[in-house]
């Protein structure tokens, strides 16, 4: 109600459609107050770039790498005497493909991966448990150890004019060096990873009453992983250089043998091809042990 001039009072009428009409700061949100996408083509702005910084990450770290082969290509092609002996990075790439597709890199390949994974299994069956008592029984090392120390120096090559005397030439001769060239570090460092357990730590599994058996598998075994992982790491690596020149004195299959051919054949791009396939697998299984005790060791990620 207002007054007017002359003091009579003015009735203000308020419209029934004024009540429906909601206040501008208690409107509830639709759809339409939500944020509008970002057109595509600032998607695709924003995709290419991240993209794009991804690009020059890498190509900052790899830049002499791909420095080197570029200048590779360059004097391979420069130089026809060089090629001869050198090829250029193309000319790999026509060799690995015309090995492709003959089957032979793939043959050789899986020849060499299945020699590796039976030495490398026979070691771990007699690695860990030998470099655990040894790590364990002073008395056990007193009296093996001395022999594990007069055959460890052995170069697992020394061993390939006996082993073709007692296996032939074939699998089984190449898994015994195989097996040889493994075993020895993951005994070692399985036997020094035991040692290195905290007393305390099994002084007081003792106390609360844990027998010899929950002391080996719940104090022991979980402190001693990490060593004996890095054991099975370094015999994997020694395993993997020493199939491959096994398999260069006396295969028939493997990538060693593909290397050898190509000596025979004075087909340079199929022994650089040989070398870089060697590389790769050796990248991948050092990469699947690391997995592997990432997945097993957990604790140790932090460290």
């Amino acid at each position: 109600m207002k007054a007017t001039a002359s003091g009579a009072p003015l009735r203000v009428v308020q419209s029934d459609d004024s009540e429906a009409l909601p206040a501008a700061g208690n409107r509830p949100l639709s759809d339409d107050d939500a944020p509008a996408p970002p057109p595509p083509r600032r998607r695709l702005r924003a995709i290419l770039s991240k993209k794009g910084r991804r690009f020059a990450e890498i190509a900052a770290r790899h830049w002499l790498l791909l420095a080197l082969v570029a200048l590779w290509q360059y004097f391979s092609l420069r130089y026809p005497d060089l090629h001869l002996q050198l090829p250029a990075p193309t000319e790999l790439y026509k060799g690995a493909i015309e090995l492709i597709g003959n089957g032979q890199l793939q043959q050789d390949s899986l020849a060499s991966l299945s020699r590796v994974g039976w030495a490398l299994l026979a070691a771990a069956v007699v690695g860990f448990p030998l470099g655990a008592a040894l790590g364990g029984s002073r008395r056990l090392a007193w009296s093996v150890e001395p022999v594990v120390n007069f055959f460890r120096p052995i170069p697992p090559l020394a061993w390939i004019p006996l082993s073709i005397l007692w296996f032939g030439i074939g699998d089984a001769q190449n898994v015994f060096i195989i097996f040889l060239a493994a075993v020895f570090p993951i005994i070692l460092n399985t036997m020094e990873g035991v040692r290195d357990v905290d007393p305390q730590l099994i002084r007081a599994a003792r106390t609360l009453g844990a027998n010899r058996f929950t002391i080996a598998f719940t104090v022991i075994l979980p402190a001693a992983l990490p060593a004996m992982f890095v054991g099975f790491r370094v015999g994997t690596g020694i395993a993997w250089m020493a199939l491959v020149a096994g398999e260069l004195v006396a295969s028939t299959s493997g990538l060693g043998y593909l290397i050898s051919q190509g000596r025979y054949l004075f087909r340079s791009d199929y022994i650089i091809v040989g070398m870089v396939m060697i590389g790769l697998i050796g990248l991948m299984l050092d990469g699947m042990v690391r997995l592997l005790q990432a997945i097993v060791t957990p604790w140790r990620q932090g460290g």
